[in-house]
Order: structure tokens, then sequence, then C-alpha cells
């Protein structure tokens, strides 16, 4: 029987491993004719060599991935051994680099496959559309491009806007001045700031304008230059809303729009103005778009198995 060993080095094992053993545990359910031994600050495996040199490969790129992130997680290992290829799951380049330093020194880096393409479109195109289901970073990976473009001080300000569909952007309804009745619908934009931008720091940012967050009517009548401007949950936009807001584009402009076609909440019979701008842009130069699935989902692990469940029960219909 072949043997193959591999030794830890600069890496806590209990880290790697993971609580009682978790991720090898996940290994070997991969890998079920393989023997999988973990003692020490050592792996070992026994089997045939063909399997053995498959589990050499994902091995290796689970380390590169703990020495990038220093963190192994369920997701990151089912990401890593369902891709195909090394070049799947590489985490080697620009791509991989940090964005941002969030708080507390966090390192925040795009984490998949596709995340990477995300900053990779938004690098090379003026405007972006991320079309994924929930979880898969869209909103949050945007967020730390747009911090990473303003404190490069290519741009000056950040502008994120939301359709507030589920009031139908009339908003007078309800109790509260202003910021408290837009707070509830712009809070997954705060989240993601509050991560990268230390409370003090973020809260004089919104006060002299530098980030603005506002709901998508706002937006009518503004020429959004030197600016990274992202319409967050752009499915549930109308044709009017997203027409007027692809024409708010001014000079030194980065536009980025997300959105998830599977989570529409307009009225029926309205046509999604984001559905409709991906048919009506997909050859226009300089528009990028980039489609996130369930192997991007970096939330808990439950949440992938809801979208598989809801895609298959979709597919029936």
């Amino acid at each position: 029987m072949n043997e193959l060993v591999f030794e830890l080095e600069e890496i806590t094992p209990k880290e790697f491993f993971g609580a009682q053993n978790s991720h090898i545990e996940l290994l070997k359910k991969h890998f079920p004719k393989l023997k999988i031994v973990a003692r020490g600050n050592k792996i070992k495996a026994f089997g045939e060599e063909e399997i053995l040199e498959e589990f050499d490969k994902k091995l290796t790129m689970l380390l590169k991935h703990f020495g990038d992130y220093n963190k192994l997680d369920e997701n990151a290992i089912e990401r890593v051994l369902t891709s195909h290829t090394s070049d799947d799951y590489r985490t080697a380049g620009n791509s991989g680099d940090v964005l941002v330093h969030g708080v507390g020194g966090r390192m925040i880096k795009a984490e998949t496959v596709n995340q990477r393409k995300l900053v990779e479109a938004i690098r090379k195109n003026d405007m972006v559309f991320a079309i994924g289901p929930a979880g898969t970073g869209k909103t949050y990976t945007g967020v730390a491009l747009a911090v990473q473009a303003l404190k490069n001080k290519e741009v000056k300000r950040i502008i994120l806007t939301r359709p507030a569909v589920e009031a139908g952007e009339n908003l007078g309804f309800l109790p509260g001045d202003l910021k408290e009745k837009l707070d509830p619908y712009m809070q997954p934009l705060y989240d993601a700031l509050r991560d990268m931008i230390p409370a003090e720091k973020l809260a004089l940012y919104i006060e002299n304008g530098t980030i603005q967050i506002a709901p998508l009517a706002f937006m009518r009548g503004r020429t959004l230059d030197n600016a990274f401007v992202i319409l967050d949950e752009g499915q549930n936009t109308t044709h009017n809303q997203m027409k007027m807001f692809l024409t708010r584009m001014g000079k030194n402009a980065k536009f980025l729009l997300t959105g998830d076609p599977g989570q529409i909440d307009l009225p029926r019979r309205t046509i999604s103005g984001l559905k409709e701008a991906l048919l009506i842009l997909k050859d226009v130069e300089g528009v990028g778009i980039v489609f996130l699935d369930d192997k991007d989902v970096i939330r808990h692990k439950l949440v992938k198995k809801i979208i598989a469940a809801y895609k298959n029960i979709e597919n029936r219909d």
C-alpha cells in the first residue's frame, strides 16, 4: 500500500484539523478509498497511487488557502474538494491580494474563484453586473473594492444605493426621521462598511458626504462622477429605475450592480430592470458581467443547501 505524508509547518494543527478533527472527517468522506490519519503535526494517507496524487493536490491547495487567509472552514474545504483543477481555485496573483485591511487588522480578500473574477472585472471595466444568489459575497466584495478605491484616492466618494421595494420607495408612513426610515433597507451596506472602516471614521465619512447611502429614488437628477457607485438588490428595479440609474454615470466613475434574479420582490408582471439590462448591455464594450453560484457561498454551510433545495423545487415547476 502506498503512503503519503504531509508535515504541517508554521500551522497550528488544531486550527487546520478543525474542532474534533472535523476538517479531517470531510477529507475522509471525499476520499473514502484512502485511510487518512492525522496525528501531531502530520497527516498520513494510505491507498492507491492515483488517488493519493489527487489527495496530494487537494491538500496542497488547502494548505495554500490556510496560508493566504489564516483560516479554514467547511465552505472553503468543499470549494477546494469540488474544484476540477488548481486553476479553478488559484490563490496567487493580484486578484488574491488583500483588498482592504479592515477593522482590527482583518484581511479582506476575494475568497472564491468567481469573487476573484469580480475583482478582475471591476479593474477592467467601468460598469460591472455581479449576479448570483444570497451569500455569494457580491455586495461585500463590491464594498471592499469601493473602500479600496477610496483609500487609494482613485475616487472621491462612495455611493451605495438600493431600491426600497418593500415600502414602494414611499417611506412616509414609517415612523422616525428620514435616516430612521431608510436604515432598515440599507443595513447590509452599513454592516459591510463597519467591517472595513473604524466606527468614528465611518461616521465622519457619512457626515461629510464622502460615503453616501440612499434609496434609489434619491439618485434621480444626479450626475455621479469621481465615485464608486454600488446598486445593491438590482433585481428589484423597474425598467425606468434601471435606465435612470445607468444614465447617472459621470466622469471617473465605477458602477457595480448586484442582484439575484431568483429573489425578485416586484409586483407580478413587472419586468425586472436588472434582467432586462443584462440582455440589453451584454455586448456593450466596457460592461462586465460576472455570475456567482452556490460554490461562492461564504455564509453558514446550510445556506448552500437551502439554495440547492429551492433550486430543485423551482426546476420542477
